[in-house]
């Protein structure tokens, strides 16, 4: 009769080992699986944090918590021609992908850009060795390749915008750039009527959309404005960054 018990006894106490493996080795999955890289939201010129709040909905609505999400502010919001890539526009961002890197759970980050946000994540990118801290780069509306409107530098460059570290063609700020990698994945999200970018309707720059991105891991191209390009791809926002 003991040793019946004893056999019972060492059935139930297997059983128990089983079901705390199974507990554990789950837990352990759903602890990997709320891991995150954490997010850099970076505006446009002359533009504001809350420009990305569709972005910031939908990272919250698919579990990113905030303080798992930044969104720098920079620059002069009444003199967009005064803003370029050098001095005070470029200590927000940078603070905010370094803390970002401090921050993630993942040690790596992921950075999206709307519009100049684009150029001047990338310089900070760049030139301070981040990119293998970035999972993830998406630029939105960038004018990687310059702007018609800004002229050639260095002729017909007048604001501090379109100036040396400005989006002027062919500027020393988008030499500096060119082909150089800003992480692991790069999206570009354009557009061919995009009213900032396509300067009297021409896109392109060297045959190349200036939104594109160097060795980009895709794009995608959207019927809408250079505004659009950012409110209403929220959810495409999210999803590349997944």
């Amino acid at each position: 009769m003991l040793r019946f018990f004893d056999r019972r006894d060492t059935r139930l106490l297997r059983l128990l080992l089983i079901l705390l493996v199974a507990f554990f080795a789950s837990a352990a999955q759903a602890a990997q699986a709320a891991c995150r890289d954490a997010v850099v939201l970076v505006h446009g010129n002359a533009g504001k944090p809350a420009h990305f709040d569709n972005t910031y909905v939908e990272l919250r609505a698919r579990g990113w918590t905030d303080f798992e999400i930044l969104r720098p502010d920079w620059g002069s919001k009444t003199c967009a021609a005064c803003n370029d890539h050098s001095g005070s526009e470029e200590t927000p961002v940078l603070d905010a992908l370094v803390e970002a890197i401090a921050r993630s759970c993942t040690g790596k980050i992921d950075v999206i850009g709307h519009s100049m946000g684009v150029t001047l994540a990338a310089k900070q990118i760049v030139n301070y060795g981040l990119v293998n801290d970035v999972a993830t780069f998406v630029g939105i509306a960038g004018a990687y390749r310059g702007l018609w409107s800004c002229g050639t530098y260095p002729w017909n460059v007048v604001t501090s915008t379109c100036g040396a570290q400005g989006l002027s063609i062919n500027s020393p700020l988008l030499a500096s750039l060119a082909g150089k990698p800003l992480g692991m994945k790069t999206y570009s999200i354009k557009s061919w009527i995009d009213q900032i970018v396509c300067y009297g309707g021409v896109c392109t720059v060297a045959g190349v959309h200036s939104s594109t991105l160097p060795a980009e891991t895709a794009s995608h191209t959207l019927p809408t404005g250079h505004f659009g390009l950012l409110t209403d791809t929220a959810v495409l926002q999210v999803n590349l960054i997944q």
